[in-house]
């Protein structure tokens, strides 16, 4: 039987999770990204999941999202830009989906609180690649060589890396897929962003499936209390950030988030969570 304190937590958490979500995606889509990796701290914070619960359900949230995007994108959305990129897009996709599959499996293994310090040093992480794009101009670069092998290799690797902080995170992985199209294969930014939907997409698929056999969403009351108004609170937060990009710097909010997420992380995941 539930205790009182735990139905209160159980009560309140749909209003939290829409309340959390709508200005998380609406502060990510100014710069592009679906805010899964500061859900994280909020699922783990104020909606009291352990970490194992979270990232899951940080997943679910994600492929809600990412399928929000692509339907929003549908009128204006071209494949012809991707096709001169089809064979990286296909190599970072083979490559994050074999991570997903183990991932999810090393996430499960794992202690509580050693999950909890991987995910503090992949959050700290990312904050502080924020940090660092605020100050680097936004420009396509390409350091690996424009040869077949190269790009198919480069890619199968850069994917292992972004599936397996997706599973352990649950995030789209935008945030590391974008930088990873521009700076090391040279794609311009609007096209890198469309691609990063189309990657993520069987990224996210490969480790809910994963996560789902493991019994992540037996209780059906977590779609009620987290996923949908979650889910729904970041798509209405990403139409409102998408309506009005452009009216704060994105490289000045790349700071502050970068800040905000580093310290939000260590105050919630630096020491061990307690029932």
């Amino acid at each position: 039987m539930a205790t009182r304190s735990e139905s209160s937590v159980s009560g309140q958490r749909p209003l939290l999770a829409f309340g959390f979500a709508v200005p998380i995606a609406l502060l990510g889509g100014l710069i592009g990204l679906g805010g899964a990796e500061f859900r994280l701290p909020v699922l783990v914070g104020p909606l009291h999941y352990s970490a194992k619960q979270a990232v899951p359900l940080n997943l679910a949230v994600s492929l809600i999202t990412v399928i929000a995007s692509l339907l929003i994108r549908a009128n204006t959305l071209s494949l012809t830009p991707l096709r001169n990129i089809s064979t990286i897009m296909l190599a970072l996709i083979a490559g994050a989906s074999v991570a997903a599959f183990f991932g999810v499996a090393l996430a499960q293994r794992i202690s509580e609180q050693r999950l909890e310090q991987v995910i503090l040093v992949l959050l700290v992480g990312i904050g502080i690649a924020l940090l660092v794009e605020a100050f680097v101009p936004q420009q396509s670069l390409g350091f690996v060589p424009d040869l077949l092998i190269a790009q198919i290799i480069a890619g199968m690797l850069f994917g292992l890396a972004i599936g397996m902080v997706s599973s352990l995170l649950g995030v789209a992985g935008g945030e590391l897929i974008i930088p990873t199209l521009i700076f090391a294969f040279g794609v311009e930014i609007k096209i890198a962003g469309t691609a990063s939907l189309l990657i993520s997409l069987p990224t996210i698929i490969v480790g809910l499936v994963r996560y789902a056999r493991r019994g992540a969403f037996a209780e059906r009351r977590l779609f009620r209390e987290t996923i949908i108004p979650m889910g729904i609170g970041s798509v209405i937060g990403a139409l409102i950030g998408g309506a009005i990009v452009g009216i704060v710097s994105a490289q000045l909010l790349k700071f502050v988030l970068g800040v905000i997420l580093i310290v939000s992380a260590v105050r919630i995941f630096h020491q061990q969570r307690r029932p």
